[in-house]
């Protein structure tokens, strides 16, 4: 049964439409961060340093009033959105609603990029200071990171904000095999072991630009590549037994690309963690 097209409802509708005007911002405000880093440090320009940092925190704030209206879509059972009508229904439990966030492509990609803005911030602050001299590119290559996930967003069909056109009386609902508790810890679980890896990566690249190629940067991001490597431990734990629990998932291993996806960034940071202690 098909309704018209009506507005948001109310205040938490009001959320959605802010969630939706924040994604657009990020993008401008990304490109304009990554921009200043680079130019920051390639002129040695303190000002440009230091703006680009703040666009971290303002995009990470962005991200999460993006993510704050998917989710409120979800509660309010706004099924004009596309991404809404085929992963909810008004039978849905609200925190399947919540985890709705990351249960298709669209979702999955704002919280990524969230999580992504959230571990730069954090990188950013605690290293503004003692390891100033990294600072200009590591912003500039994380930026740069999020600017491209916000153009995919934005611009390569998976905006999760697209509208039907009518609004179904109804959603198709979620999966029912991710209708389980493994549902709302297994995926940000990864989600966090591999959006951490970011930071590691980021110095590197700044080592790279700056010339810095002595073990600095590796004492600098060890704590985060053992962050990383925890938290995808846990997340293939935790998805070998939700897969042991579900009948036709091929019990605790089956070797099939999601697993995979998740054992090999794993491996390599095995072989990683192994080769700075020697």
């Amino acid at each position: 049964m098909r309704q018209p097209l009506r507005g948001a409802r109310g205040g938490v509708g009001g959320v959605t439409i802010l969630g939706e005007i924040a994604l657009w911002i990020s993008l401008p405000v990304a490109l304009w961060g990554a921009a200043v880093s680079f130019a920051g440090g390639r002129t040695d320009r303190n000002d440009l340093v230091l703006s680009g940092e703040r666009t971290v925190y303002i995009l990470t704030l962005l991200l999460l009033v993006s993510s704050a209206g998917i989710i409120a879509a979800f509660v309010t059972n706004s099924y004009e959105y596309y991404y809404v009508a085929n992963y909810s229904n008004r039978e849905l439990d609200t925190y399947f609603k919540v985890a709705g966030l990351w249960a298709g492509q669209r979702g999955s990609l704002v919280f990524w990029t969230l999580l992504l803005s959230a571990f730069s911030s954090i990188a950013v602050f605690r290293n503004r200071r003692r390891n100033r001299e990294f600072m200009p590119y590591v912003s500039g290559t994380l930026l740069g990171l999020l600017a491209f996930l916000v153009i995919v967003l934005l611009f390569a069909d998976v905006n999760p904000f697209e509208r039907l056109g009518f609004t179904p009386a109804n959603g198709r609902g979620l999966n029912p095999q991710l209708q389980t508790y493994w549902m709302t810890i297994h995926p940000p679980t990864l989600y966090l072991g591999f959006t951490s890896f970011a930071v590691p990566f980021a110095f590197a690249v700044s080592a790279l630009l700056t010339n810095r190629l002595d073990s600095r940067w590796i004492t600098i991001t060890r704590r985060w590549i053992l962050l990383s490597w925890f938290f995808l431990t846990c997340g293939i734990i935790f998805g070998m037994r939700w897969a042991y629990e579900e009948l036709g998932w091929g019990g605790y291993w089956f070797w099939d690309p999601v697993e995979n996806a998740s054992l090999l960034p794993w491996l390599t940071a095995t072989a990683f963690l192994h080769s700075i202690q020697i």
